[in-house]
């Protein structure tokens, strides 16, 4: 087994401006900003902004194609910058640099299994919209109104499976739903084979699929994007 881990680069400076702000759940919202003409960018990529000596990168919820540039967030209160997006006035200018990282798909002969915590979803979408069909997808989330573009990806996916892991009695009712974290669901029910893994959450979910990749499905690799 080999992880790829995304490391960080240096990349040029845009401006921005926020268009339109949508929330998703009470702690969860998405964001639309302007299109810089010059910058472009490969699907799973993110952007960084640094206000003051702070730094926070985004994953682009968007696609290569598109006008604008999407963002999936969690509002983290007393966050570094999710609450300052959170809040912003419509029209509000930012600056961000990009694109950042190596978090993009490799076609291969390997089946590519997606994993995803939470807004770690958002640069499987940009995969997906971009024309990747055919993948796995495992969403560890708390509860069903956690799975933020759940429509879509069924409709891209070979298998979608949401893991549900604050809300047994939702699993049953929820189409390949599992009651229990993504780990589990890989440990107890997912077929022994050499797959392409992509993992993109925190850093404890990272920490053991690699883990478990090691164990039970050798040969396989693992690509990895961190979020904090």
């Amino acid at each position: 087994m080999k992880t790829f881990n995304t490391d960080r680069i240096a990349a040029k400076s845009y401006s921005t401006t926020l268009l339109a702000r949508r929330w998703l759940t009470e702690k969860v919202f998405e964001i639309e900003l302007t299109r810089p003409s010059s910058f472009q960018f490969t699907p799973g990529q993110r952007i960084r902004f640094s206000p003051e000596t702070r730094q926070r990168d985004y994953s682009l919820l968007t696609t290569p194609s598109d006008s604008t540039l999407g963002l999936c967030l969690f509002n983290v209160e007393k966050g570094q910058f999710s609450p300052v997006l959170a809040a912003a006035e419509i029209g509000t200018k930012f600056s961000f640099t990009g694109p950042h990282g190596y978090f993009t798909y490799r076609p291969s002969a390997r089946p590519a299994v997606f994993v995803a915590t939470g807004t770690g979803i958002a640069p499987f979408l940009s995969i997906s919209r971009s024309g990747v069909t055919e993948f796995t997808l495992l969403h560890g989330v708390g509860t069903a109104s956690d799975l933020h573009y759940q429509d879509f990806l069924r409709s891209t996916a070979r298998l979608y499976v949401p893991c549900l892991s604050a809300s047994p009695d939702q699993a049953g009712t929820i189409e390949n739903g599992f009651d229990g974290r993504v780990t589990h669901y890989l440990k107890e029910y997912f077929p022994p084979d050499t797959y392409d893994f992509y993992l993109c959450g925190r850093q404890e979910m990272i920490r053991d699929v690699t883990l478990l990749v090691d164990e039970r499905f050798p040969g396989s690799l693992v690509y990895a994007e961190t979020f904090f």
